[in-house]
């Protein structure tokens, strides 16, 4: 018996060699965990992949994401729900299932949309039920200290990244979002064409809509250091001009993205 303890022993270390424990998983960026997914459908008909992010007010979780996404006219896109990706482990990111959210309460769209003197906005919040989550869910939120504010803040010259799901893309095993590098590239603060967007220079596709548009925040206060990041506004959709030569002339390159004080309008008790 102890000849066969010791062979056991030694076969086990030889095995260890060969193969060593994995590692811990590394800590990620919050960042990842505040964006989930979002896909849109008829009844259990899937119809477009998009992107949205968490925010919290006063105690309220919603899902923001582009007013199109949930409700378009001049495609005729009208899903009666949506579903959003959550992380079920804090710890092991290949835990994951989907949330489905509906629409319409007897008719009656369930989400909060905006207007200002320029039009409509292309932003939406959907209030969600954190209480029908479940029990392990990993929720990152923004708040409204995350909010971008102080515009002369910002030279023209930050960083930005936008965080979403370009055509859908993302990592399949841990469900987590991808980062765009970006550029303001319109003066921060001031209205585009008196609309409530400025311009960011970022290669995107369909299904970033909805994307939260952000730049690390350097110092970070007590009510953002557990998600250091500055919230600047919400990626609506490419710009092109309307007159360009499409054999001659490349694509602008330019996207909007609806500064992210609406939200606060949006979220308002």
């Amino acid at each position: 018996m102890k000849n066969n303890a010791r062979t056991s022993t030694a076969t086990q270390a030889a095995k260890a060699a060969i193969d060593p424990p994995s590692p811990p998983p590394a800590p990620i960026d919050p960042l990842f965990l505040a964006a989930p997914q979002v896909a849109t459908f008829v009844g259990t008909q899937p119809l477009t992949n998009a992107s949205g992010f968490f925010f919290e007010r006063d105690g309220r979780l919603y899902l923001v994401t582009s007013r199109h996404v949930l409700f378009d006219e001049g495609s005729d896109h009208r899903p009666d729900r949506i579903e959003i990706g959550l992380h079920v482990d804090a710890t092991d990111l290949t835990q994951s299932t989907g949330f489905s959210v509906p629409l319409y309460d007897d008719g009656i769209a369930v989400w909060h949309q905006g207007s200002d003197s320029g039009g409509e906005i292309d932003v939406a919040v959907i209030e969600l039920d954190r209480t029908a989550f479940p029990a392990k869910a990993v929720v990152a939120a923004f708040t409204p200290a995350h909010i971008q504010t102080a515009f002369s803040a910002v030279p023209a010259d930050t960083a930005l990244r936008v965080v979403g799901f370009p055509l859908g893309f993302h990592d399949t095993v841990h469900y987590l979002p991808v980062l765009r590098h970006a550029a303001i590239a319109s003066p921060f603060g001031i209205r585009f064409q008196r609309q409530g967007y400025f311009l960011t220079d970022a290669r995107t596709h369909r299904g970033t809509s909805g994307a939260a548009v952000v730049m690390r925040d350097a110092q970070p206060s007590a009510d953002t250091a557990a998600l250091p990041w500055k919230l600047m506004g919400v990626h609506s959709s490419r710009m092109d001009m309307g007159n360009r030569d499409l054999v001659l002339d490349e694509s602008l390159g330019l996207n909007c993205a609806w500064y992210a004080d609406i939200l606060l309008t949006l979220t308002a008790a």
